[in-house]
């Protein structure tokens, strides 16, 4: 029986999480997976409850962070290289870039047959200066020279990094699209939605606007919280808008809250523009309770958060960067604008603000749109499949 090592970069609630559990409870019969992961910051949630709800166990290497650190990574490094030995794997996997660097180098080392990568993003532009950025690019081409396959979520994403960041050539790169459980998003008798907007005072023509997501400067909340203020100065429509999540940035967020006469609030507090609720592990209440979901990353990869939503029915307003055309319908299920216009993204803000009904024809085009392109048995299939050609 083949066997999978698959290398996540922490125990994080995120994307990567999802979609390396999934494929551990449902690849394919004739495959045994075993799965390892970092630990997780302590600005960040856990997502240990994906595992125990999966049934699945896995391996923790508390040595492998989000942050770099020589001696550290070094001993994590050696630890996968150990692991990797005595496991004996056919494929390793890894998904995102620290497991990706510190895996991918171990099973090459160790001589696995087959190794796989996932970009579930990447750091090319709008994280480093021009050197950092430059430093990781060679190094990327050198991993990707050891890898069998790279792959890569979206066709958008292939594409950059084929050809615009040339990490190595296209026929090396295969696309598999993300998967998840999106059932738990209907909310088909109201209760959760009922719930949220009783606890926060909403009602019934009330609208609310979510982003959701790490508190971390690539992330942009700066840009939302202005084209916010813009919108909300604009409409008749009572507004309120959830940042969820947490980070780094919380503090200066809630510091351009006051700077733009925002009233803020980590409560409940009826009178607040802008409810900071820190991380809610069952994310489908804030979906169910929202009637937008907003997005404002410099970059991102296959933002989860998006998708989410859509499953949920609800409308989304984002900026144009990584691989988000290709998680949305433009014009039909989201209004997008360039990253960093704080002004188009303010318009397109209000537009949905104003326009209920734009609102539900946009939720129902995002659900239709997601429910057929990722659902995790679509991709537990098409990765068992390419594992099958790779080993042939």
């Amino acid at each position: 029986m083949p066997r999978v090592l698959r290398i996540i970069n922490r125990f994080n609630l995120g994307g990567p999480t999802y979609n390396a559990a999934y494929l551990t409870k449902y690849l394919g019969e004739g495959y045994e997976t075993k799965l390892v992961g970092g630990t997780k910051d302590a600005t960040e949630d856990s997502s240990e409850f994906i595992l125990e709800n999966l049934g699945l166990e896995a391996e923790t290497l508390p040595e492998m962070r989000r942050s770099i650190h020589p001696l550290r990574d070094r001993q994590a490094y050696k630890k996968l290289r150990e692991l990797i030995g005595d496991y004996k794997p056919d494929i390793v996997h890894t998904h995102a870039s620290k497991p990706g660097a510190l895996g991918r180098w171990a099973a090459h080392k160790v001589k696995v047959p087959v190794i796989v990568h996932t970009f579930h993003g990447h750091v090319f532009h709008s994280y480093f200066s021009p050197q950092v950025t430059a430093f990781y690019k060679r190094l990327e081409r050198k991993l990707a020279s050891v890898s069998t396959r790279i792959i890569a979520i979206s066709e958008i994403q292939k594409q950059e990094l084929a050809f615009v960041h040339k990490i190595c050539p296209p026929e090396k790169i295969e696309v598999v699209p993300l998967g998840f459980d999106l059932t738990r998003f209907q909310d088909e008798d109201g209760e959760m939605r009922r719930v949220f907007r009783t606890v926060y005072h909403l009602g019934p023509n009330d609208v609310a606007v979510a982003i959701i997501g790490r508190l971390v400067p690539i992330k942009n909340h700066t840009l939302f919280l202005r084209a916010f203020k813009k919108a909300l100065s604009e409409t008749g429509v009572r507004t309120k808008a959830f940042v969820v999540g947490d980070g780094e940035m919380r503090r200066e967020a809630e510091a351009r809250c006051a700077e733009l006469g925002l009233k803020y609030t980590d409560g409940h507090d009826p009178d607040a523009d802008v409810y900071f609720t820190s991380w809610v592990k069952k994310v489908e209440f804030v979906n169910a309770g929202a009637d937008i979901v907003a997005l404002t990353s410099k970059n991102e990869g296959t933002p989860v958060s998006l998708i989410e939503a859509q499953a949920a029915e609800r409308a989304v307003v984002s900026t144009r960067t990584g691989g988000i055309e290709d998680v949305v319908v433009p014009g039909g299920s989201a209004l997008l604008s360039p990253p960093d216009d704080e002004d188009a993204f303010a318009e397109n803000l209000l537009k949905l603000i104003n326009d209920a009904e734009m609102r539900n024809r946009f939720g129902k085009a995002g659900r239709e749109f997601v429910i057929e392109k990722f659902h995790y048995r679509r991709l537990a299939g098409d990765m068992t499949d390419l594992y099958n050609r790779l080993l042939a």
